[in-house]
């Protein structure tokens, strides 16, 4: 006999409008992304600037609006001069963040026709690793300003006549980070991002600040860092990044499901951080998130840090190529629930990545074609049908137990309502993995509402994976949903994401 879940819904249980920048993702020159991956000179399927159409077709797909550009760990070595001007004048570096050889042949002026041609806008970020205000201030001028000075002349002159008008500003990258270049104190990195964001500002007061929180919950100095950096940048800054990854490392599935809970205490600590932050100064301003970097990250480590030991300095070498299986696509089910779950603070997120760097969309190598991981699906659901009001159910399910995370619930929900569309769509996992549930949900809150389609992601082996011209596992619809009166029921099968859409 399956268990059994009940759940009440009702539009004025509003979280928050949903800023649609919580469905961003992400490119560095890391790996195949860039080169290989959106950018292919010669590739039958792409156009006459290089860009791969099929990627672009199914980044579209994903519908996202900003994509965070051009890292990372990268930026922190970044000379953005080397990436504007003549192409065949532009010098190749060594990258020292992932010791590859970048040739600089896609820079500020491609990557922005690309993000154009895909329908997104561009979430840039600055070198505050090796380089500092100064810098920062030279290509934010060079970026949005519209002329008559040195580096909006410089623009002009590369054939770019109108600005960018990039409207938001990573300041540096997971500074916290011994890994990365110029890592910093607190206080060191809370200082340079506070200079650096009153700088700019006096160029663009239009623009918005990403100021970096810890690399992850876990680094020593979390919290005490986002406490002291932002009792340097408060006022002058928008949003705190957040950055966490998730991995099946000891191949426990039931607890594996069980880690979108850890994101969202890790959520809810720093929004803690931040409103003390904010009672301490005694402001009025609240701090919103941006969770830039979030994703399914483990399969590909060991294979990375022996490619990047023994075969350092190649052009776009294979790293962070994770193919991802079907329950990792059930837990970026669960963590998109999480942030939409968080959407009154958390505005902006990032997959991480976009293209074949742990990332929904594959391109093959040797000239082959582009193809749909199993994360891409869920994602994809989230940002179609997930864009108006996030409304909190009340959920009353059952629990079952987990060997790391104690009694977690089997049903994850989140519902999203649009009013101009006249749609309500709820987004559910049953993550229980040996019993199916029943789910009962009021919607009479929704009168004149009726049952449109229940989509669901399922599959018997939780270690399928997708690949080129074959899709194990994919979307498809169901009649495991009735109405009446008001009422929805649900069979939500064992290991399932089920999106369930309502309308007039």
């Amino acid at each position: 006999m399956p268990k059994n879940a009940n759940m009440i819904l009702d539009k004025a249980f509003r979280i928050s409008q949903i800023d649609e920048r919580i469905y961003g993702s992400f490119i560095e020159h890391l790996g195949r992304a860039v080169y290989d991956g959106i950018y292919q000179p010669g590739h039958p399927n792409s156009d006459e600037n290089g860009f791969r159409k099929d990627v672009i077709e199914l980044v579209k797909e994903l519908n996202v609006p900003i994509v965070r550009y051009p890292g990372g760990n990268f930026v922190s070595s970044f000379n953005w001069e080397d990436s504007v001007g003549p192409v065949d004048q532009r010098p190749a570096r060594l990258e020292l963040a992932w010791r590859s050889l970048e040739t600089n042949k896609v820079g500020l002026h491609e990557f922005s026709k690309w993000a154009k041609a895909a329908n997104s806008d561009v979430m840039m970020a600055v070198n505050l690793g090796t380089r500092g205000i100064a810098d920062a201030c030279n290509l934010l001028e060079y970026c949005n300003h519209p002329g008559g000075t040195k580096y909006s002349d410089l623009r002009i002159s590369h054939g770019q006549k109108d600005p960018y008008n990039f409207k938001v500003w990573c300041l540096g990258n997971e500074m916290d980070g011994p890994w990365q270049l110029g890592a910093k104190t607190a206080t060191e990195y809370g200082r340079l991002a506070q200079e650096t964001a009153k700088a700019m500002k006096l160029i663009d007061p239009t623009v918005e600040f990403v100021v970096c929180g810890s690399s992850n919950k876990d680094m020593p100095t979390f919290a005490t860092w986002e406490d002291t950096v932002l009792d340097h940048t408060y006022e002058n800054v928008d949003y705190l990044s957040l950055h966490s990854y998730y991995g099946n490392r000891s191949g426990d599935s039931n607890d594996f499901l069980a880690k979108s809970d850890d994101m969202d205490e890790f959520i809810r600590s720093v929004v803690a951080i931040c409103d003390y932050v904010k009672a301490k100064k005694h402001s009025k301003k609240k701090m919103f998130l941006s969770f830039d970097e979030w994703n399914v990250w483990y399969h590909s480590n060991e294979s990375d840090n022996e490619e990047m030991k023994q075969h350092p300095w190649q052009v776009a070498p294979s790293l962070l190529e994770d193919i991802y299986t079907f329950e990792d696509a059930l837990v970026v089910g669960l963590l998109m629930i999480v942030l939409l779950r968080n959407s009154d603070r958390v505005r902006m997120a990032c997959l991480a990545q976009l293209i074949n760097v742990i990332a929904p969309i594959m391109t093959d190598k040797d000239g082959g074609g582009a193809w749909r991981q199993t994360i891409f699906y869920p994602f994809m659901h989230a940002s179609k049908y997930g864009r108006g009001v996030a409304l909190m159910p009340v959920i009353e399910s059952g629990v079952h137990a987990t060997s790391k995370h104690g009694d977690v619930t089997d049903v994850e929900s989140i519902a999203v309502y649009s009013e101009e569309k006249e749609e309500v769509t709820i987004f559910a996992v049953n993550r229980n993995l040996e019993e199916d549930v029943v789910l009962t949900t009021d919607v009479r809150s929704f009168e004149g509402y009726r049952l449109k389609e229940h989509i669901v992601l399922e599959c018997p082996d939780l270690k399928a994976v997708n690949a080129f011209g074959k899709e194990t596992v994919k979307p498809k619809t169901t009649d495991q949903t009735s109405m009446d009166g008001g009422k929805l029921t649900s069979m939500l099968h064992k290991a399932s994401w089920n999106v369930i859409r309502l309308t007039k």
